[in-house]
């Protein structure tokens, strides 16, 4: 590995974030899991949860979508409901689900400066019941137009550049917050050695 590339490596874990994460329900089509992943990546979102309870584990992503994103993100893959929330329960302290009810709560509203979980449902269904009655509560993204939903991928990035946002002012970003064991693991999957 080059000095330059080292270099870049260790700026990049240096921003990781794991005080926020996403987690994909259900999401069928690959390339809308990759570009999530891309767009976790760009904002140091290091850890992401993919529960997959009505259709089989995703054995790879898009690779066009996610410019190998995946390599550099830490992806927890779930069967179980259950198990996927008590692995959440034990990182984030507000699970929040993508579900448009009378009492969601705003995108805007919510204090990214804690540690927050933000569940994205399938792309036909959405967030399921049961996946629902195990979050803390509901978010929406405000929107103007006729049709209240966006693509998964698009409505992950507006949240999570929101996350970005208030992270970036609460000094998130001028640490890394990963620990030290989290951090040598992740270089030793990086591709660092020992010099």
């Amino acid at each position: 590995m080059t000095p330059e590339r080292s270099e870049k490596l260790l700026k990049v874990l240096s921003k990781r974030q794991d005080n926020i994460t996403v987690v994909m329900e259900n999401v069928q089509d690959p390339h809308n899991i990759s570009a999530v992943m891309r767009t976790c990546d760009a904002v140091g979102i290091q850890d992401i949860y993919i529960l997959n309870t009505k259709i089989p584990r995703h054995k790879k992503f898009g690779a066009k979508s996610s410019s190998s994103a995946a390599k550099w993100l830490t992806v927890h893959q779930f069967t179980h409901i259950e198990d996927c929330f008590a692995a959440l329960r034990k990182n984030y302290d507000v699970i929040l689900a993508t579900h448009l009810t009378s009492d969601a709560k705003s995108l805007y509203e919510i204090d990214f400066t804690q540690r927050v979980a933000l569940i994205f449902g399938n792309e036909h269904s959405g967030v399921s019941d049961e996946v629902r009655l195990m979050a803390d509560g509901n978010f929406i993204i405000p929107q103007m137009g006729i049709i209240q939903s966006l693509n998964i991928s698009v409505a992950c990035a507006v949240s999570i550049y929101e996350a970005f946002r208030q992270k970036q002012q609460a000094g998130h970003y001028n640490s890394s917050s990963l620990s030290k064991d989290k951090m040598q693991t992740l270089m030793t999957e990086w591709g660092f050695k020992d010099e």
